[in-house]
């Protein structure tokens, strides 16, 4: 059974727009439901691996502009570590 743990980003769950933050929570309920093997073959969150200084984590996509970084632990729990914004302009 996987549990999502949102200890390292509560305090950013506030600045999210309620639709990223649905989408979140839909996202963790399902891995909970179904576990992460499952929801990993569903295209819509792009589930991915990540590369260079953030090597074992993976990546969810909750739009084009929000991702979800998470580590899988030993013990089945999945940690969010960081919600980010994405933008590919630089001003």
């Amino acid at each position: 059974m996987n549990k999502v743990v949102f200890n390292k980003v509560k305090k950013d769950l506030n600045k999210l727009p309620d639709y990223i933050l649905r989408k979140l929570q839909k996202w963790a309920e399902q891995v909970e439901i179904f576990g992460l093997r499952e929801i990993k073959k569903i295209p819509g969150y792009h589930d991915e691996p990540l590369r260079g200084e953030r090597k074992g984590q993976r990546s969810i996509r909750l739009s084009k502009s929000y991702r979800a970084i998470y580590v899988e632990e030993n013990d089945g729990t999945i940690e969010l570590v960081i919600i980010l914004e994405v933008n590919k302009h630089k001003y």
